[in-house]
């Protein structure tokens, strides 16, 4: 397990309290799960996304990761359309651990109210979160 200073929290990503991350990417938003997240799950072996075109509110479980140790739901950060799925992870699972805000990313999302990411955690709230 890392420590927290070793964790990698980029400035340009918003996180929610259940440790996914979302950038805005133009008109879209990217998602993921956080550095934290990931290292606490250990080795990811599976991950179950939902298809394109797929609707869901900000807080609703989109899909699950699998690691070696359990299963975590997913939780949209924004609610919005899924637009595009990394079909990457079907074979490279593994991303979500060596490149989370990277090849790590899950879905990009047309959000229905981009505001929403206003209520997200900036890295410092989110540290500070993991702190307490």
């Amino acid at each position: 397990m890392k420590e927290l200073n070793e964790l990698i929290l980029p400035d340009d990503v918003r996180f929610t309290e259940d440790h996914e991350w979302a950038r805005r990417e133009g008109e879209t938003v990217r998602v993921g799960i956080s550095d934290y997240a990931q290292d606490q799950l250990g080795d990811i072996v599976f991950v179950e996304l939902p298809e394109a075109g797929s609707t869901f509110g900000k807080g609703d479980e989109f899909g699950t990761v699998e690691s070696v140790k359990t299963v975590s739901e997913l939780y949209m950060p924004v609610g919005g359309e899924v637009v595009t799925v990394n079909e990457e992870l079907v074979d490279h699972p593994e991303y979500v651990n060596t490149d989370p805000y990277g090849k790590g990313w899950m879905i990009e999302v047309k959000p229905d109210d981009l505001s929403e990411m206003d209520a997200l955690l900036d890295r410092d709230a989110y540290l500070r979160q993991l702190e307490g």
